[in-house]
């Protein structure tokens, strides 16, 4: 534990994002997993006025930003082998853009059937299927599938979807994450507090689904994570935590590696508090899942998960001036991006130098905002039992 202490007590931040004339919410961050020659590594960002930004990683200035109007924007991926980033769209869409092209216009729109509302999704490890999660409209609540690849002989720039899954999921679906390197696992969660795996290489849903995990609440983030990352997690809207372990779905062990229905009530942080989850980290060099939580004045706490609990590890001060809504950690060079509702995108990097900077006022942002953006409650919803 003390290498992974010592790498999160020794990041400091060596950039922040430049001014924008539009001040949003920074919801999620991802990073392009191949590196451009000439334009290096970019950063995509998901802002709560329903665009995303591509800044440039190490300058952080904005080269473009994308917008889903007149529908908005739900989470923000890169592909695994090029420079398209994905974003879910409430136009009934997935929208592909080149991030490479200064052109605004998507690439590739993968089109859902009438009425979808696209709130979560997520791409398969080798960018072959595409697969998100709808709001509930009248009883259905589903997820959507497209083929992701090129194909030379169709260069069409609309994808109609190959099916759905319609039978597991009885509420909105918030969140879809595929495996990291098994491209036909696949995990979803809800508002209805279910966390599905499914074999998506199975002939029918029914098959398809290899558990079903009820984590009593409405699931705000998934995550894989463990050796061969056979273990999955779960956060809740109400701070709560839970972890499985798949290896025991066919042995007498408990499936249930650690259930925390409100961590803020059992976390113990020095000298402060934790206001809210963020997300999760499974750290693959350590074989460790850590948890990524915070407060509302900015600081950013790092909890270790084990099956006797979480426990603080360190934090970070000094950065932001507000909530902090969103990470992305890279274990290679051990760097760490974080964005707020407080507008800033900050990156963090071991040893370095750090400037001297000015934390910017928490920012007031209109009611229609909030209505759209995770809203972390001081008080536990009352918890659906199924």
């Amino acid at each position: 534990m003390e290498k992974i202490e010592e790498e999160f007590a020794n990041l400091h931040i060596v950039k922040r994002s430049s001014e924008n004339k539009e001040p949003t919410y920074l919801l999620g961050i991802d990073t392009s997993k191949t590196v451009q020659a000439e334009k290096g590594n970019l950063v995509a960002v998901l802002c709560s006025n329903g665009s995303i930004r591509i800044y440039d990683k190490e300058r952080l200035n904005v080269v473009r930003e994308f917008s889903g109007h007149p529908g908005l924007l739900n989470g923000v991926r890169f592909a695994n082998s090029c420079g398209s980033v994905y974003s879910a769209c409430t136009d009934g869409t997935i929208k592909c853009w080149d991030a490479r092209l200064t052109s605004e216009k998507p690439v590739q729109l993968f089109k859902g059937y009438p009425s979808n509302i696209f709130i979560s999704f997520d791409i398969s490890c080798n960018d072959h299927v595409i697969c998100a999660g709808t709001e509930k409209l009248d009883d259905d609540a589903l997820l959507v599938f497209w083929d992701a690849r090129i194909n030379s002989q169709d260069l069409s720039t609309m994808r109609d979807p190959l099916g759905t899954y319609s039978e597991t999921h009885s509420d909105d679906i918030t969140q879809v994450r595929f495996h990291p390197s098994n491209p036909n696992m696949v995990v979803s969660g809800s508002t209805d507090g279910l966390v599905n795996v499914y074999d998506i290489s199975a002939d029918n849903e029914e098959d398809a689904v290899v558990t079903t995990c009820n984590s009593i609440s409405s699931v705000s983030y998934i995550g894989w994570s463990g050796k061969d990352y056979r273990q999955i997690y779960c956060m809740t809207h109400d701070e709560g935590f839970c972890w499985w372990d798949l290896n025991h779905l066919d042995t007498d062990e408990p499936i249930t590696l650690l259930n925390v229905q409100d961590v803020r009530e059992v976390i113990k942080v020095k000298e402060s508090i934790l206001d809210y989850l963020v997300g999760g980290l499974y750290h693959e060099k350590m074989d460790k899942l850590f948890v990524i939580g915070g407060t509302n004045t900015g600081r950013i706490h790092l909890l270790s998960c084990t099956t006797s609990g979480l426990n603080h590890v360190m934090s970070l001060q000094g950065g932001h001036a507000a909530t902090v809504r969103s990470f992305c950690w890279n274990t290679q060079d051990e760097s760490l991006l974080t964005g707020g509702e407080d507008a800033q995108l900050l990156l963090w990097k071991p040893g370095a130098i750090e400037k001297t900077f000015t934390k910017k006022d928490s920012m007031k942002i209109t009611s229609s905002v909030h209505q759209r953006v995770r809203v972390h409650s001081n008080d536990s919803y009352k918890r659906r039992k199924k």
